[in-house]
């Protein structure tokens, strides 16, 4: 029996070999992989003896030959296969052991060049992939150092591998293959200046109990990109496996979350949109303002920080019916109290600070649609201002906040905010009045139950859109927004600036939309 072996991935592969060499086999082997083992004591045959070459331009060519590829591909229950192999004097390859030049970490280099790039393709070694792959049959083909142990255990227990495991390795095999040539397509096709093909590579993470509703069958799959914010890489501490809405809502939340680095801030969210949100002096502070913007809708919801939950959070946290709570660590007194909870989620998340945009993708019937996130920085300033009355102090820190927030919450998108902290939340109304009512009455019921007048308050709204008419800044007037901010950008601007003027209202535009479907 003769096994192939080139490999560049080197890892666990002297045990491996070692063991094969115990079971009988004689190992052929190229270049730097033959160095490994016979550095190490393996006695192997140089590729170069059985094909009757020397390797050649520089190495680009040495496996590409009859009696390697004849010798992996012969069928053996066929006798005029077999026939060929000993008229041509080519012995049968019955085990093959390749991994792939390192394209993907060669490109992943700072200053790599092209030309690096181009001697980083592989030509012989997906050739012996698959050609093991497809005559899987009669030959084992391992391509991934992780399925060693099982080839091993079974050759000594049964001195063969077993027709199933074959045939997921040639699957395994053919999907290393494809990953391969993906990559190498999309750098090249880059390089190149081609667009019109999009390739995409994700793992299954998780399979999921159902979808959106029970009805409905659905897994969740990770991007191999390993990036912050993301529930691909989350740890999860306690709790039930998240479900698909579930992650749905984490992921909006992570979002939100990210717009406030360097702050104490926390987020509760409910459906994508968040029902309340402040910035603290700490996660207590925080978490406090938070919950107590909408004590109602954040039931069963969903709760992120950037902070430590420590302890004195996670008992306020405790007695609310949440879904998850997420934060970059929980102390260990923290963890003692929610752990209790045996459903609540816990996740760990990763929120390191990064600046990188990323795509987002959304398939649709027969199609996908492709966008980079939107990670646009919006900072507000006094010089936005488009009124007569010009923006208080006090009033600015409102405003950047309400705009940070609004820009997570599905259009048409209205937010009321008071000292860092939302009182009204208007989302996905098919007009904006009609949010902006939406926000405005539960900031007003919300100053009622405390005995407030809501005119009194000072409340800063801001829009994702621009107002298509005057009507928003009237029913902002009635109850006595002290403040607006909104992108512009509508024929009817003037109109909302008139109204703005006649009622002492300053309003400032971004020149920015955030609409979010």
């Amino acid at each position: 029996m003769k096994a192939l072996v080139s490999v560049s991935d080197k890892t666990g592969l002297l045990p491996f070999v070692q063991g094969l060499k115990k079971l009988g086999w004689d190992i052929i082997a190229t270049g730097g992989t033959q160095k490994l083992l016979e550095s190490n004591g393996v006695s192997t045959i140089n590729i170069s003896d059985i094909t009757g070459f020397p390797e050649i331009l520089d190495g680009r060519v040495k496996t590409l030959h009859p009696k390697v590829h004849g010798g992996i591909l012969a069928r053996r229950d066929m006798p005029e296969h077999m026939q060929v192999l000993d008229e041509q004097g080519i012995g049968t390859i019955d085990l093959v052991c390749v991994n792939l030049y390192p394209f993907k970490q060669t490109i992943a280099k700072e200053g790599v060049t092209m030309e690096d790039a181009i001697e980083n393709i592989d030509i012989g070694g997906p050739s012996m992939v698959r050609s093991a792959a497809k005559n899987w049959n009669d030959v084992t083909i391992v391509c991934d150092p992780a399925d060693y142990a099982t080839v091993l255990a079974e050759l000594e227990a049964n001195g063969k591998t077993s027709r199933e495991t074959r045939l997921q390795l040639s699957a395994k095999a053919y999907t290393h293959t494809a990953e391969y040539d993906m990559m190498i397509a999309t750098y090249m096709r880059a390089q190149a200046g081609l667009n019109e093909k999009l390739f995409l590579e994700y793992d299954l993470k998780q399979s999921l109990r159902y979808g959106e509703n029970p009805h409905q069958n659905a897994k969740f799959y990770a991007s191999l990109d390993k990036v912050p914010y993301s529930l691909a890489t989350a740890e999860q501490l306690n709790g039930k496996e998240l479900s698909y809405n579930n992650i749905q809502d984490a992921n909006a939340a992570l979002n939100i979350v990210r717009e406030f680095e360097g702050k104490p801030f926390c987020v509760g969210l409910k459906h994508m949109n968040p029902c309340g949100a402040a910035i603290g002096k700490d996660v207590v502070e925080a978490w406090t303002k938070a919950y107590e913007a909408d004590k109602v809708s954040i039931f069963g919801g969903i709760v992120a920080t950037n902070c430590e939950v420590n302890a004195e959070a996670a008992a306020l946290m405790k007695p609310i019916f949440l879904e998850i709570i997420m934060a970059p660590s929980f102390t260990p007194e923290a963890l003692d109290i929610l752990c209790t909870k045996k459903n609540l989620r816990l996740l760990k998340v990763d929120m390191s600070a990064s600046a990188n945009v990323h795509k987002q993708y959304v398939s649709m019937n027969g199609g996908m649609l492709v966008q980079d996130q939107d990670m646009s920085v919006d900072v507000i300033t006094a010089e936005m201002c488009v009124t007569e009355t010009k923006p208080a102090e006090a009033d600015m820190k409102d405003m950047d906040f309400a705009w940070k927030i609004c820009k997570h919450v599905k259009s048409n998108a209205i937010v009321v905010v008071k000292d860092e902290a939302t009182v009204g939340v208007g989302a996905g109304q098919m007009n904006r009045v009609g949010s902006a009512a939406i926000a405005l009455k539960q900031a007003e019921e919300a100053y009622a139950a405390k005995g407030e007048d809501v005119k009194k308050v000072g409340l800063v709204m801001a829009s994702d859109g621009f107002f298509p008419f005057g009507d928003s800044v009237e029913t902002a007037a009635q109850y006595g927004v002290s403040a607006i901010v909104q992108p512009g950008g509508s024929v009817r601007d003037q109109e909302s600036i008139d109204n703005a003027n006649k009622y002492g209202i300053p309003m400032l535009f971004t020149g920015v939309r955030h609409f979010k479907h």
